[in-house]
């Protein structure tokens, strides 16, 4: 599938203008597939929402944690050819994969990772586009209308849709679509830009599903039965155990970050480690901007820098959303 290669990079400073309709293989990101009689009651009982209430037209955040409420993966949920699909980084789904396998064969499920192709259309005509690929209206959609495309449509924000396809699907839509072909590197600015969790290999089990602020994306249900690490979870909301949030920062690079992603933090004159960028996005005039897991304690003028370019400082942004729990 060669085609699947030809998504260049697009270079932009953070005042462009973005093209109007772009299309990315999102081959960083991979899918978990729930299928079966007892998939929905299986996954209710693993994860941090409620999968029970879940609408077939909706989709929910979440997350899967352990025993001791630390989190396997931050994922995207939703219905997806008659059973479940979760949307994560692909460097979590081996590990979380086996986690969840662990108790199904007490139950009518089967547990697979997808070998679907996964694409991010995004811009301004998207909604119109995905419109015209389907009759469906929600904001999750089976794709239909076009000859040989089959698949889902999932909306993740008002210029942003997830499009998961069979291989030979994805091709006919490559064929059809008027998009202008980018790297995945810029749907991740806006996932940034949006706050919401990419807990990859190197995070797993680091985190309580509050300090990568899933409460305040609706991902935790405090209403629903029991399931894998709760009472850490209820213990962090009812008893304010939790003492991390996931903050955007801010700051410059003179090259791609690549793997230094340190950050440490000012105490007076001395600076201390702060924590690891869990993604970040390099701007092509050296502004770049990251997701990182902070005390929750910090002012909002703490200055930052990264460990491995210490010349320049970062800042702490402000989120597009409340992290209050009410």
């Amino acid at each position: 599938m060669d085609w699947l290669n030809d998504f260049p990079p697009h270079s932009v400073s953070a005042s462009d203008d973005l093209p109007a309709l772009m299309l990315t293989h999102l081959k960083s990101w991979g899918i978990i597939s729930l299928i079966g009689n007892d998939a929905k009651s299986y996954l209710q009982g693993q994860v941090t929402c409620d999968v029970v209430q879940l609408p077939t037209d909706q989709s929910t955040f979440g997350a899967h944690c352990d025993a001791k409420g630390k989190v396997w993966a931050a994922f995207r949920l939703f219905h997806h050819n008659e059973g479940y699909a979760l949307f994560e980084p692909k460097s979590a789904v081996e590990k979380q994969l086996a986690e969840l396998k662990k108790y199904a064969i007490f139950s009518k499920v089967e547990i697979s990772a997808s070998e679907e192709v996964l694409f991010g259309l995004f811009g301004e005509q998207a909604q119109t586009t995905i419109d015209s690929l389907t009759t469906d209206r929600g904001d999750v959609r089976q794709l239909n209308t076009l000859a040989g495309i089959n698949g889902s449509a999932v909306k993740v924000d008002q210029q942003r849709w997830l499009l998961v396809l069979e291989p030979q699907g994805a091709e006919t839509l490559i064929n059809h679509i008027d998009a202008l072909k980018v790297e995945e590197s810029l749907w991740r600015r806006f996932d940034i830009e949006a706050a919401l969790p990419i807990v990859g290999q190197a995070e797993q089990n680091e985190h309580i599903p509050q300090a990568i602020n899933l409460q305040a994306l609706n991902g935790i249900s405090f209403k629903k039965g029991c399931y894998t690490g709760q009472e850490t979870v209820a213990r962090a909301k009812y008893r304010g155990i939790n003492k991390r949030a996931m903050y955007i920062v801010k700051g410059y690079s003179e090259a791609e970050i690549g793997t230094e992603t340190a950050l440490e933090r000012a105490v007076g004159d001395n600076w201390r480690g702060a924590g690891h960028l869990m993604a970040h996005y390099r701007f092509n005039d050296g502004e770049t901007i990251g997701l990182v897991v902070l005390p929750n304690t910090l002012e909002a003028d703490t200055q930052l820098r990264l460990s491995a370019q210490p010349q320049a400082q970062w800042s702490l942004q402000p989120l597009p959303y409340s992290l209050d729990d009410e």
